[in-house]
Protein backbone atom coordinates (compact mmCIF):
# COMPACT_ATOMS: atom_id res chain seq x y z
CA UNK A 1 0.00 0.00 0.00
CA UNK A 2 1.49 3.60 -1.24
CA UNK A 3 2.06 5.80 1.93
CA UNK A 4 0.78 9.40 1.26
CA UNK A 5 4.09 11.59 1.98
CA UNK A 6 3.64 15.41 2.32
CA UNK A 7 4.31 16.54 -1.49
CA UNK A 8 1.70 13.69 -2.81
CA UNK A 9 -0.77 15.55 0.18
CA UNK A 10 -0.57 18.87 -0.99
CA UNK A 11 -0.47 17.96 -4.71
CA UNK A 12 -3.69 16.22 -3.64
CA UNK A 13 -4.78 19.08 -1.84
CA UNK A 14 -4.10 21.78 -4.54
CA UNK A 15 -6.23 20.06 -7.36
CA UNK A 16 -9.20 19.46 -5.00
CA UNK A 17 -9.35 22.75 -4.60
CA UNK A 18 -9.23 23.86 -7.91
CA UNK A 19 -11.82 21.75 -8.69
CA UNK A 20 -14.13 23.21 -6.07
CA UNK A 21 -13.21 26.58 -7.35
CA UNK A 22 -14.27 25.43 -10.87
CA UNK A 23 -17.26 24.33 -9.67
CA UNK A 24 -18.33 27.33 -7.45
CA UNK A 25 -17.42 29.51 -10.25
CA UNK A 26 -19.66 27.56 -12.38
CA UNK A 27 -22.87 27.36 -9.98
CA UNK A 28 -22.33 31.23 -9.70
CA UNK A 29 -22.19 32.01 -13.30
CA UNK A 30 -18.56 33.43 -12.96
CA UNK A 31 -16.65 34.42 -16.55
CA UNK A 32 -14.41 32.58 -17.88
CA UNK A 33 -16.37 29.14 -17.36
CA UNK A 34 -20.16 30.16 -18.40
CA UNK A 35 -18.36 32.15 -21.38
CA UNK A 36 -17.59 28.65 -22.88
CA UNK A 37 -20.84 27.05 -21.85
CA UNK A 38 -22.52 29.67 -23.62
CA UNK A 39 -20.33 29.13 -26.88
CA UNK A 40 -21.25 25.42 -26.40
CA UNK A 41 -24.75 26.54 -26.19
CA UNK A 42 -25.07 27.77 -29.15
CA UNK A 43 -23.21 25.52 -31.41
CA UNK A 44 -25.68 22.27 -29.92
CA UNK A 45 -28.73 24.69 -30.53
CA UNK A 46 -27.70 25.76 -33.71
CA UNK A 47 -26.13 22.53 -35.11
CA UNK A 48 -29.98 20.70 -33.87
CA UNK A 49 -31.59 23.34 -35.86
CA UNK A 50 -29.61 23.45 -39.31
CA UNK A 51 -28.36 20.86 -41.28
CA UNK A 52 -25.51 23.09 -42.52
CA UNK A 53 -24.39 24.51 -39.48
CA UNK A 54 -22.02 21.92 -38.52
CA UNK A 55 -19.85 22.29 -42.41
CA UNK A 56 -16.84 23.40 -43.03
CA UNK A 57 -17.31 25.87 -45.06
CA UNK A 58 -19.81 27.21 -42.40
CA UNK A 59 -16.93 27.71 -39.71
CA UNK A 60 -14.73 29.44 -41.98
CA UNK A 61 -17.52 31.64 -43.23
CA UNK A 62 -18.21 32.73 -39.17
CA UNK A 63 -14.72 33.14 -39.47
CA UNK A 64 -14.49 35.70 -42.27
CA UNK A 65 -18.00 37.15 -40.56
CA UNK A 66 -15.68 37.84 -37.27
CA UNK A 67 -12.80 39.21 -38.47
CA UNK A 68 -13.08 42.87 -38.54
CA UNK A 69 -14.81 42.82 -35.27
CA UNK A 70 -11.84 40.15 -33.53
CA UNK A 71 -8.90 42.39 -34.77
CA UNK A 72 -10.47 45.84 -33.97
CA UNK A 73 -11.88 43.97 -30.66
CA UNK A 74 -8.36 42.99 -29.74
CA UNK A 75 -6.89 46.76 -29.10
CA UNK A 76 -10.36 47.63 -27.75
CA UNK A 77 -9.50 45.18 -24.53
CA UNK A 78 -6.58 47.37 -24.12
CA UNK A 79 -8.35 50.55 -23.63
CA UNK A 80 -11.11 49.10 -21.66
CA UNK A 81 -8.92 47.66 -19.08
CA UNK A 82 -7.53 50.83 -19.21
CA UNK A 83 -10.78 52.29 -18.08
CA UNK A 84 -11.91 54.15 -21.55
CA UNK A 85 -13.69 53.34 -24.28
CA UNK A 86 -13.39 54.43 -28.09
CA UNK A 87 -16.63 54.90 -29.90
CA UNK A 88 -14.58 55.83 -33.24
CA UNK A 89 -13.33 52.38 -34.41
CA UNK A 90 -16.04 52.08 -37.11
CA UNK A 91 -15.44 55.56 -38.79
CA UNK A 92 -11.72 55.18 -38.02
CA UNK A 93 -11.62 51.71 -40.33
CA UNK A 94 -13.98 53.75 -43.25
CA UNK A 95 -11.49 56.87 -42.84
CA UNK A 96 -8.30 54.42 -43.05
CA UNK A 97 -9.87 52.26 -46.16
CA UNK A 98 -10.40 54.73 -47.86
CA UNK A 99 -6.84 56.50 -47.69
CA UNK A 100 -5.73 53.34 -48.45
CA UNK A 101 -7.15 53.10 -51.31
CA UNK A 102 -6.47 56.74 -52.29
CA UNK A 103 -2.45 56.16 -51.70
CA UNK A 104 -2.44 52.88 -54.12
CA UNK A 105 -4.36 55.41 -56.94
CA UNK A 106 -2.16 57.90 -56.42
CA UNK A 107 1.36 56.17 -56.47
CA UNK A 108 1.62 53.51 -58.59
CA UNK A 109 -0.46 51.41 -57.62
CA UNK A 110 1.58 49.87 -54.81
CA UNK A 111 0.52 47.64 -52.03
CA UNK A 112 2.83 48.67 -49.75
CA UNK A 113 1.74 52.18 -50.00
CA UNK A 114 -1.77 51.31 -49.45
CA UNK A 115 -1.38 49.23 -46.19
CA UNK A 116 1.10 51.99 -44.93
CA UNK A 117 -1.47 54.50 -45.46
CA UNK A 118 -3.82 52.59 -44.05
CA UNK A 119 -2.52 51.48 -40.88
CA UNK A 120 -0.98 55.10 -40.62
CA UNK A 121 -4.00 56.62 -40.72
CA UNK A 122 -5.78 54.03 -38.25
CA UNK A 123 -2.41 54.83 -35.96
CA UNK A 124 -3.06 58.62 -36.57
CA UNK A 125 -6.58 58.91 -35.24
CA UNK A 126 -5.92 56.65 -32.20
CA UNK A 127 -3.34 59.22 -31.48
CA UNK A 128 -5.08 61.94 -31.51
CA UNK A 129 -7.94 60.53 -29.27
CA UNK A 130 -5.26 59.47 -26.66
CA UNK A 131 -3.55 63.08 -26.67
CA UNK A 132 -7.20 64.60 -26.33
CA UNK A 133 -8.05 62.26 -23.63
CA UNK A 134 -4.67 62.03 -21.32
CA UNK A 135 -3.58 65.59 -22.14
CA UNK A 136 -6.78 67.94 -21.91
CA UNK A 137 -8.42 65.27 -19.36
CA UNK A 138 -11.43 64.73 -21.54
CA UNK A 139 -13.39 61.54 -20.93
CA UNK A 140 -12.64 59.32 -23.62
CA UNK A 141 -16.49 58.81 -24.73
CA UNK A 142 -16.71 62.35 -25.50
CA UNK A 143 -13.74 62.55 -27.46
CA UNK A 144 -14.17 59.45 -29.31
CA UNK A 145 -17.76 60.55 -30.17
CA UNK A 146 -16.36 63.77 -31.41
CA UNK A 147 -13.92 62.13 -33.41
CA UNK A 148 -16.33 59.26 -34.54
CA UNK A 149 -18.37 62.18 -36.53
CA UNK A 150 -15.09 63.60 -37.67
CA UNK A 151 -13.61 60.41 -39.11
CA UNK A 152 -16.38 59.88 -40.88
CA UNK A 153 -16.73 63.11 -42.34
CA UNK A 154 -13.45 62.97 -43.66
CA UNK A 155 -14.07 59.29 -45.00
CA UNK A 156 -16.95 61.02 -46.96
CA UNK A 157 -15.44 64.55 -48.12
CA UNK A 158 -12.27 62.88 -49.57
CA UNK A 159 -13.94 61.61 -52.74
CA UNK A 160 -17.37 62.91 -52.24
CA UNK A 161 -19.28 60.42 -51.07
CA UNK A 162 -17.46 58.28 -53.70
CA UNK A 163 -16.03 54.96 -53.34
CA UNK A 164 -12.36 53.72 -54.50
CA UNK A 165 -11.95 51.22 -56.52
CA UNK A 166 -8.88 48.71 -55.89
CA UNK A 167 -6.81 46.83 -58.78
CA UNK A 168 -3.61 45.14 -57.29
CA UNK A 169 -3.92 41.72 -57.20
CA UNK A 170 -1.05 41.53 -54.77
CA UNK A 171 -2.92 43.47 -52.30
CA UNK A 172 -5.98 40.97 -52.21
CA UNK A 173 -4.16 38.23 -52.42
CA UNK A 174 -2.25 39.11 -49.16
CA UNK A 175 -5.06 40.48 -47.03
CA UNK A 176 -8.28 39.32 -48.73
CA UNK A 177 -8.92 36.70 -50.60
CA UNK A 178 -5.66 34.49 -50.47
CA UNK A 179 -4.49 31.62 -48.22
CA UNK A 180 -1.75 31.38 -45.25
CA UNK A 181 -0.59 27.35 -44.70
CA UNK A 182 -4.21 26.78 -45.72
CA UNK A 183 -5.99 29.03 -43.85
CA UNK A 184 -8.16 32.05 -45.32
CA UNK A 185 -6.23 35.40 -44.66
CA UNK A 186 -8.74 37.58 -43.14
CA UNK A 187 -8.44 34.33 -40.62
CA UNK A 188 -5.01 34.56 -40.16
CA UNK A 189 -5.28 37.91 -39.70
CA UNK A 190 -7.24 37.60 -37.01
CA UNK A 191 -5.05 35.01 -35.61
CA UNK A 192 -2.01 37.21 -36.12
CA UNK A 193 -3.57 40.54 -34.09
CA UNK A 194 -5.01 37.92 -31.09
CA UNK A 195 -1.21 36.41 -30.80
CA UNK A 196 -0.10 39.71 -30.58
CA UNK A 197 -2.52 40.61 -28.32
CA UNK A 198 -1.64 38.37 -25.95
CA UNK A 199 1.91 38.43 -26.47
CA UNK A 200 1.66 42.14 -25.04
CA UNK A 201 -1.31 42.34 -22.22
CA UNK A 202 -0.13 38.42 -20.46
CA UNK A 203 3.67 38.54 -21.40
CA UNK A 204 5.15 42.16 -21.44
CA UNK A 205 5.42 44.88 -18.99
CA UNK A 206 2.80 46.93 -21.22
CA UNK A 207 0.24 44.77 -20.52
CA UNK A 208 0.70 44.55 -17.01
CA UNK A 209 0.69 48.49 -16.85
CA UNK A 210 -2.42 48.58 -18.21
CA UNK A 211 -4.15 46.27 -15.67
CA UNK A 212 -2.25 48.43 -13.08
CA UNK A 213 -3.65 51.72 -14.61
CA UNK A 214 -6.86 50.35 -14.94
CA UNK A 215 -7.13 48.53 -11.76
CA UNK A 216 -5.86 51.55 -9.92
CA UNK A 217 -4.95 55.03 -11.85
CA UNK A 218 -3.79 56.53 -8.76
CA UNK A 219 -1.50 53.82 -7.13
CA UNK A 220 0.14 53.04 -10.59
CA UNK A 221 0.82 56.96 -10.91
CA UNK A 222 2.45 57.05 -7.86
CA UNK A 223 4.25 53.51 -8.59
CA UNK A 224 5.88 55.18 -11.30
CA UNK A 225 4.05 54.19 -14.48
CA UNK A 226 3.25 57.02 -17.02
CA UNK A 227 -0.39 56.30 -16.99
CA UNK A 228 -0.86 58.76 -20.01
CA UNK A 229 1.20 57.15 -22.26
CA UNK A 230 0.19 54.07 -21.39
CA UNK A 231 -3.22 55.13 -22.19
CA UNK A 232 -2.92 56.66 -25.41
CA UNK A 233 -0.50 53.99 -26.72
CA UNK A 234 -3.68 51.65 -26.24
CA UNK A 235 -5.37 54.40 -28.38
CA UNK A 236 -2.36 53.75 -30.72
CA UNK A 237 -2.61 50.26 -30.50
CA UNK A 238 -6.71 50.09 -31.29
CA UNK A 239 -6.66 52.67 -34.27
CA UNK A 240 -3.65 50.58 -36.05
CA UNK A 241 -5.84 47.61 -35.91
CA UNK A 242 -8.79 49.13 -36.93
CA UNK A 243 -6.26 50.45 -39.84
CA UNK A 244 -5.44 46.23 -40.34
CA UNK A 245 -9.35 45.98 -40.35
CA UNK A 246 -9.44 48.63 -43.25
CA UNK A 247 -7.15 46.53 -44.99
CA UNK A 248 -8.62 43.52 -44.77
CA UNK A 249 -12.26 44.31 -46.15
CA UNK A 250 -10.85 46.98 -49.00
CA UNK A 251 -9.20 43.69 -50.12
CA UNK A 252 -12.17 41.66 -50.15
CA UNK A 253 -14.41 44.39 -51.65
CA UNK A 254 -12.08 45.06 -54.09
CA UNK A 255 -12.85 48.99 -53.31
CA UNK A 256 -12.70 51.42 -50.35
CA UNK A 257 -16.50 53.03 -49.37
CA UNK A 258 -16.96 55.65 -46.59
CA UNK A 259 -20.26 54.24 -45.45
CA UNK A 260 -18.86 50.93 -44.23
CA UNK A 261 -19.43 49.16 -41.18
CA UNK A 262 -21.62 52.03 -39.76
CA UNK A 263 -22.29 50.75 -35.76
CA UNK A 264 -19.97 48.52 -35.40
CA UNK A 265 -18.32 49.89 -32.86
CA UNK A 266 -21.24 48.51 -30.69
CA UNK A 267 -20.42 44.89 -31.64
CA UNK A 268 -16.86 45.32 -30.94
CA UNK A 269 -17.55 46.66 -27.07
CA UNK A 270 -20.21 43.69 -27.11
CA UNK A 271 -17.62 41.21 -28.07
CA UNK A 272 -15.06 42.99 -25.23
CA UNK A 273 -17.32 42.98 -22.57
CA UNK A 274 -19.16 39.63 -23.33
CA UNK A 275 -15.70 38.35 -23.41
CA UNK A 276 -15.10 38.95 -19.69
CA UNK A 277 -13.93 42.44 -19.51
CA UNK A 278 -14.65 44.96 -17.23
CA UNK A 279 -15.82 48.38 -18.15
CA UNK A 280 -14.96 49.10 -14.58
CA UNK A 281 -11.05 48.62 -15.70
CA UNK A 282 -8.25 46.15 -14.37
CA UNK A 283 -9.97 43.04 -15.74
CA UNK A 284 -10.00 41.41 -19.20
CA UNK A 285 -8.47 38.94 -21.32
CA UNK A 286 -7.60 38.36 -25.15
CA UNK A 287 -9.11 34.77 -25.31
CA UNK A 288 -12.23 35.74 -23.70
CA UNK A 289 -12.52 38.79 -26.53
CA UNK A 290 -12.16 35.53 -29.30
CA UNK A 291 -14.98 33.97 -27.89
CA UNK A 292 -17.24 37.23 -27.56
CA UNK A 293 -16.55 38.13 -31.30
CA UNK A 294 -17.27 34.12 -31.97
CA UNK A 295 -20.25 34.20 -29.99
CA UNK A 296 -21.72 36.90 -31.74
CA UNK A 297 -20.59 35.91 -35.20
CA UNK A 298 -22.26 32.67 -34.46
CA UNK A 299 -25.47 33.99 -33.19
CA UNK A 300 -25.67 36.01 -36.37
CA UNK A 301 -25.05 33.16 -38.45
CA UNK A 302 -27.02 30.51 -37.06
CA UNK A 303 -29.75 33.14 -36.99
CA UNK A 304 -29.67 33.67 -40.93
CA UNK A 305 -29.29 30.03 -41.22
CA UNK A 306 -32.79 29.48 -39.37
CA UNK A 307 -34.68 32.16 -41.82
CA UNK A 308 -34.79 34.71 -39.12
CA UNK A 309 -35.53 38.48 -40.39
CA UNK A 310 -33.39 40.92 -39.60
CA UNK A 311 -35.14 42.95 -37.17
CA UNK A 312 -35.94 39.91 -34.83
CA UNK A 313 -32.04 39.15 -35.44
CA UNK A 314 -31.38 42.24 -33.64
CA UNK A 315 -34.03 41.76 -30.88
CA UNK A 316 -32.69 38.37 -30.36
CA UNK A 317 -29.40 39.13 -30.58
CA UNK A 318 -29.51 42.45 -27.77
CA UNK A 319 -31.41 40.25 -25.50
CA UNK A 320 -29.09 37.53 -25.24
CA UNK A 321 -25.85 39.27 -24.99
CA UNK A 322 -27.73 41.53 -22.30
CA UNK A 323 -28.88 38.36 -20.79
CA UNK A 324 -25.43 37.11 -20.97
CA UNK A 325 -23.66 39.43 -19.43
CA UNK A 326 -26.35 40.05 -16.24
CA UNK A 327 -25.55 36.41 -15.93
CA UNK A 328 -22.08 36.64 -16.02
CA UNK A 329 -21.96 39.00 -13.22
CA UNK A 330 -18.93 41.19 -12.36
Amino acid sequence: MTELTAPNVVASSTRSDRRRRIVQNLLRGERPYMLYIAFVILLVVFSLSSPWFLSVDNFLNIGRQTTLVSIIAVGMTFIIIARQIDLSVASTLALSGMAAALAMSQINNSWIVGAVAGLGTGALVGLINGILTTQLSIPSFLVTLGSLSMARGLAMMVTNTKPVIITNETYFAIFGEGTFLGVPVPIAWTLAAMIVGILLLHYNVFGRRIYAVGGNPTAALYSGINTKRITTAAFVLTGTLAGLAALVLSARSHAARPDVVQGMELDVIAAVILGGCSLFGGRGYILGTLFGSLIIGTLNNGLVLLGVSSPMQLVIKGAIIVAAVAFTKR
